[in-house]
């Protein structure tokens, strides 16, 4: 008889109805473990929090009913896309398609949604609506909910407190200034005046150039061939960014900007709320010196006029499709690990929102481990308040094009010393920069 309802349960895998096997007639067994190999993207440079959280599922939850993650492997928001396309499609060397994996739609979409699991097909509709709706709709493909929302970010000003007042004191600027573009670059150009060193480094220089766009007015600018049409208003405000770094007062960061904020290269970094969990508690200047780093955190600035908007990004947990057992028991990792409680949790110790409806709220008097996280919640509750959250873009081979304009950008950065010399102006090179930007999508 175990065997007819086992049976059962595997075909109705395929269907809504699959949540209706109850507990009794689950797949699982204790004594036969089922294991789930996962990727994930919290903490390549770091101590991973991800690390308690799977001990703690595994030696509870996971041992009564049968089920083991393995941590597989750990990458990057912006690298495991290629990863996980390199294992679907067997490439040589490529190590296999894990169970349970993160990713954004996009890259979910070029996976095949079709060879991932449908949450919507075993969570019930009461269980999704707990989620925050943008979010869910953040995890999309067609009508298929195949990226869960376990945690979302967004961009956030990241300073170096210490390092930032002492310039502030000498050359009259607040932290209000930093409200606004306008007012950023304009503390940039004395930053750079004062010490010969850009100010802040972008992670996402062209998100920042499409929301600031976006507030001035701009609407689909975005062409069939997953890049950006000829639109007049988008192209100011990334020629506003393009000319500040031909005068050195900004960079494109070389990977992440905490790195140079660490280092003292700059001040501040403009990145994911995530990168709080890769700052050190000092900076380590050339000459081996050091100091507090004093971290504080800010909504990014805002075009001021115009709706306020702020990115809404971060990856989600996706199942390969295999077997109805490891199906049902991706299930039971992913309701335990959305919980509520356990959510604020996760969330609070990586720089990442909650997912569950009201869940944020309950970030007020939280114990944050340090002061650095603490002013990265009040920024992110600040956000939250303030702007109307944004998709990141699902086109395909949208994330290739921005980082292949990086890469142009940091080249062009790196040599401006020997340009200047050559007797190039600070248009001619502002301009190599508009041209890049407007060709990479060819």
């Amino acid at each position: 008889m175990k065997r007819i309802i086992s049976v059962i349960c595997a075909f109705l895998f395929t269907l809504p109805a699959f949540v209706g096997c109850s507990r009794n007639d689950s797949l699982l067994d204790p004594k036969n473990p089922v294991t789930l190999t996962m990727w994930h993207v919290y903490g390549e440079q770091a101590a991973s929090p991800m690390d308690k959280f799977l001990d703690e599922f595994n030696s509870t939850v996971g041992k009564e009913r049968g089920i083991v993650i393995n941590d597989a492997g750990k990458s990057n928001a912006s690298e495991i896309g290629e990863k996980l396309l390199n294992a679907r499609n067997g490439v040589a060397g490529a190590p296999s398609m894990p169970d349970l994996f993160f990713c954004h739609a996009s890259n979910a979409e070029e996976l095949g949604a079709e060879t991932l699991i449908d949450w919507k097909e075993l969570f019930t509709q009461s269980e999704l609506d707990e989620f925050s709706t943008s979010f869910l709709k953040d995890g999309l493909v067609g009508d298929r909910l195949s990226v869960l929302p376990v945690s979302k970010s967004t961009h956030l000003l990241f300073l170096a407190s210490g390092v930032f007042e002492r310039f502030a004191k000498k050359s009259r600027v607040t932290y209000d200034d930093l409200k606004t573009w306008d007012g950023f670059l304009t503390v940039a150009k004395k930053y750079y005046e004062l010490t010969g060193k850009p100010f802040c480094a972008f992670d996402y220089i062209i998100r920042s150039t499409e929301l600031d766009a976006m507030s001035r007015g701009a609407t689909d600018f975005y062409s069939e061939n997953s890049w950006y049409k000829n639109n007049d208003v988008l192209l100011s405000s990334f020629t506003k960014f393009a000319n500040a770094i031909a005068k050195g007062h900004i960079i494109v960061s070389d990977k992440y900007s905490n790195t140079q904020v660490m280092t003292g290269q700059t001040v501040a970094g403009i990145s994911s709320s995530a990168a709080v969990l890769y700052y050190n508690d000092r900076i380590t200047y050339e000459d081996n010196t050091s100091e507090l780093v004093k971290l504080k955190a800010f909504p990014v600035p805002q075009s001021g006029v115009g709706e306020n908007y702020a990115t809404q990004a971060g990856v989600g947990l996706c199942a390969n499709k295999t077997t109805a057992q490891k199906a049902e028991a991706a299930l039971v990792f992913a309701k335990w690990f959305t919980e509520a409680k356990r959510n604020l949790d996760f969330v609070a110790q990586t720089g990442y929102m909650p997912v569950k409806n009201g869940a944020f709220d309950n970030l007020e008097g939280y114990a944050f481990k340090t002061e650095a996280f603490k002013n990265t919640y009040l920024a992110l509750k600040s956000t939250k308040e303030s702007c109307v959250f944004v998709s990141e873009p699902s086109i395909k081979g949208y994330y290739n094009k921005t980082y292949a304009l990086y890469n142009g950008i940091r080249k062009i950065q790196n040599d401006l010393e020997d340009k200047y010399k050559q007797g190039e102006t600070e248009q001619t090179i502002t301009q190599e920069i508009v041209d890049l930007f407007l060709s990479v999508g060819n």
